[in-house]
């Protein structure tokens, strides 16, 4: 997809959100059931069926989904997608191009060992490998949109409000 057949399929779009603000708020839902047997959970994924369980630093086993990798792997994928994005937007001569993401994790948080260490990741870094001949300037400019357009990488950034319920 080149840059005039990107702004093409989104013209209508952004069109009809500057007419009415409604049309672009979208509620995204994720579902899963936990499993009756082991301790994990399987997560629709509306593509397939993903089986969450324990990090084997928790005592996982390692056969299913760690919960931290999926949420590097969704930051991974949106910014990846972003990154594309606006590179076709930018007409940015973009070669081959990798994304990475990797979090520190202090596990005796998630245990309760330690009252003093977080439960969740301590520092998360995302890195972008970039074949091109572009400017440093442009490169900068293409990190600097896809941060901002990046939603996963923003809601980590800005912490939504969150609430926990029960049925």
């Amino acid at each position: 997809m080149d840059a005039t057949a990107l702004k093409a399929m989104q013209a209508p779009l952004k069109e009809a959100y500057r007419e009415d603000a409604s049309q672009a708020l979208i509620t995204l839902r994720a579902r899963g059931t936990l499993d009756d047997q082991s301790i994990a959970c399987k997560v629709e994924t509306g593509r397939a069926l993903a089986v969450a369980g324990l990090h084997p630093a928790t005592g996982g086993s390692g056969l299913e989904l760690c919960s931290g990798d999926m949420l590097l792997e969704a930051l991974v994928a949106c910014a990846g997608v972003t990154l594309k994005a606006v590179a076709t937007a930018l007409e940015f001569k973009l070669g081959n191009a990798a994304v990475e993401a990797e979090g520190d994790l202090d596990f005796r948080g998630t245990l309760g060992v330690a009252r003093d260490a977080p439960v969740g990741f301590r520092e998360i870094r995302l890195k972008f490998n970039l074949d091109t001949d572009e400017p440093q300037e442009r490169i900068d400019s293409l990190l600097k949109l896809t941060e901002r357009y990046c939603v996963v990488f923003q809601t980590i950034n800005q912490k939504p409000t969150l609430s926990v319920s029960a049925n």
